[in-house]
């Protein structure tokens, strides 16, 4: 069976308006109004679990205490879907894209029949919804849907499954515990610390008591004292209601403060593919790939980048291990990949090691590159290897072949100097045939560009589907064309940075720095966060927020923007727009933005 992508069409009529480029439904969406509310209406609500509780919580439907994760994906994912016609919904990120490609590859195999829908936000994920919903039963979710309520914000049918394969984190409550309509498929080694079901659902018996069937031959002293003891258990029970609920509202604030990730999802697809024997070695790169986009998008902290690097070495090894001999070490199948320590530095081998060291975020920050000091120290770090600028210059693969053979270690040496320890890195490489040799992180830089590319116009399902198409052995020319086009984001990167620094853009707003990085003398920069804020839509006057937190040796890599700009949207009225899959993204309108920024400051303060 082939496979079709369908873009999202958009249209004026029947029950969807416009906002933007994107459309949404007309009738509220009950708990997607919290979290994608229209730019028109007031701001976003607090989530319901922040909210003070009515007198009965639903809990979902379940039938027993424990978490709903798929715990055998063979037994409990995939072979319920392998006879069925599926859709698929992708995120646009390169970790989705390997999930999905892994995915295509088994149900090309097993000849399932499927669509497949590239959505970006909430509202293409709700439009993608409406549109399938009545030609399909089993739904997956790759890198979207696990950190917000699904069933309340799409509505489905009683019989329509969700598959979600998604490395946000926190992972819904009302997901994680629903047994019937919501599969999980998480990494069981994840350390998810999920409230206990008790502690954050409570199915509400009937707290007043029936008295009217009291006898009739009852005395007055004997009514008085029952309802005496009724009064005295109801006040305790409304006693008990009140400390659950405030113990519950300090648990979930506990639980969803911070957004961080999880295990790479097409690391759990590769792992699907393992179980039922039929990883390849394609699979295995498309696994890599996807836990280096995670590493090079600084999502994941390098404890657990190296941890997940030792699982996949031993596949590896286990596929590639006749490598060793090296009359075969050029070609199986015409395809090898290697583990291997190597620099990181953005794109060098497909670059000029001096074009590399300017635009990697890594040494552009230590060297500090936007100054003329910093250039200096580029100078001089150069100097300290041993290397002629004129080497330095020229393209990689024409550098004299004497000073390649020992550049890592130059490299490596004189970093330590230059306080840049962590210039070393553990990845993998791939080689097709005898000529073409990339990097994992080369892939990845790769396909976000071919994803985030805005000089060509068309339907925005085509940067998706080539991006998606890169990461096959068999179409290098738009590999190469990504890698081009990377080239040129990461110059335009380096350069709005660097304009943004040395014209002072950067403001300091006390508990954070304000889009860009103005306060350069001051020492607690490096232990702020940052609030960059560009130009959405000029016409509707809006402007999209990133929280980035802080950067130190300690970071954890979780981000408490998301919940910080719900708060400070719903205490001002903000209108804002939530329709990003990372919460720690969000849109504003523009007159709103000193009110919004004024209560960030309280708050962080």
């Amino acid at each position: 069976m082939g496979w079709a992508v369908c873009p999202i069409r958009f249209a004026k009529e029947g029950d969807r308006f416009f906002i933007g480029q994107s459309a949404v439904r007309r009738r509220p969406i009950i708990s997607g109004a919290d979290l994608a509310p229209s730019l028109s209406r007031g701001g976003p609500r607090q989530p319901p679990f922040l909210r003070c509780l009515p007198a009965a919580f639903p809990s979902p439907r379940r039938s027993c205490s424990a978490a709903m994760f798929v715990s055998d994906c063979r037994r409990e994912f995939y072979d319920v879907i392998v006879s069925q016609r599926v859709l698929l919904l992708v995120a646009s990120d390169v970790d989705a894209l390997c999930a999905c490609k892994i995915l295509q590859a088994l149900f090309q195999c097993d000849h399932v029949p499927y669509t497949l829908v590239p959505v970006s936000g909430w509202q293409e994920l709700e439009t993608a919804f409406l549109e399938h919903k009545d030609q399909f039963k089993y739904f997956v979710f790759i890198n979207c849907g696990a950190n917000v309520d699904l069933l309340e914000i799409l509505q489905p049918e009683e019989d329509t499954v969700f598959f979600v394969c998604d490395s946000h984190r926190p992972i819904n409550v009302v997901n994680v515990y629903n047994d019937t309509q919501i599969k999980l498929l998480v990494k069981q080694d994840d350390d998810l610390d999920v409230p206990a079901y008790d502690d954050i659902f409570r199915d509400d018996e009937d707290e007043e008591e029936d008295s009217e069937n009291e006898s009739d031959g009852s005395e007055p002293s004997e009514k008085r004292r029952r309802f005496e003891e009724d009064v005295i258990e109801r006040t305790m029970k409304r006693r008990q209601r009140r400390e659950w609920e405030a113990r519950r509202r300090e648990i979930l604030f506990d639980y969803e403060q911070y957004e961080y990730h999880g295990t790479s999802s097409a690391m759990v697809m590769f792992d699907l593919a393992w179980m039922m024997s039929k990883d390849l070695n394609d699979m295995l790169w498309w696994a890599i790939v996807g836990l280096t986009d995670q590493w090079v998008q600084d999502k994941i902290t390098q404890m657990k980048y190296v941890t997940d690097i030792g699982i996949l070495q031993r596949h590896v090894s286990r596929h590639n291990h006749r490598n060793e001999d090296e009359e075969n070490s050029l070609s199986i199948d015409c395809m090898r990949i290697a583990f291997e320590y190597d620099l990181r530095l953005a794109l060098y081998q497909h670059w000029s090691l001096y074009e590399s060291l300017c635009n990697t975020s890594y040494t552009s920050a230590s060297l500090k590159l936007w100054s003329v000091q910093g250039q200096k120290r580029l100078q001089e770090f150069l100097a300290d290897m041993g290397l002629p600028l004129k080497q330095v210059k020229q393209k990689f693969n024409s550098m004299d072949m004497s000073l390649k053979e020992n550049l890592r270690e130059m490299i490596e040496e004189s970093a330590s100097k230059f306080g840049m320890k962590d210039l070393r890195v553990q990845t993998f490489s791939i080689h097709f045939g005898f000529k073409n040799k990339f990097s994992a992180s080369d892939i990845v830089y790769a396909a976000v560009s071919l994803m985030e590319n805005v000089e060509k116009e068309g339907p925005e399902a085509a940067n998706f589907i080539k991006a998606l198409d890169s990461l096959s052995r068999g179409n290098l020319d738009k590999l190469h064309q990504g890698l081009n086009l990377a080239k040129k984001q990461l110059r335009a990167i380096h350069q709005t940075i660097a304009s943004c620094i040395c014209t002072n853009l950067v403001i300091s707003q006390g508990p954070f720095l304000y889009c860009s990085l103005m306060e350069t003398k001051n020492k607690r920069c490096k232990l702020l966060p940052l609030i960059m804020a560009a130009p959405m839509d000029v016409e509707q006057g809006t402007v999209i927020m990133v929280g980035i937190p802080p950067e130190t040796e300690s970071s954890d890599k979780k981000n408490f923007f998301g919940r910080a700009f719900e708060k400070a949207a719903d205490s001002t009225n903000s209108r804002t727009l939530h329709n990003h899959f990372d919460m720690s993204i969000i849109e504003l309108k523009t007159e709103d933005r000193s009110k919004f920024l004024d209560a960030l400051i309280s708050l962080l303060s």
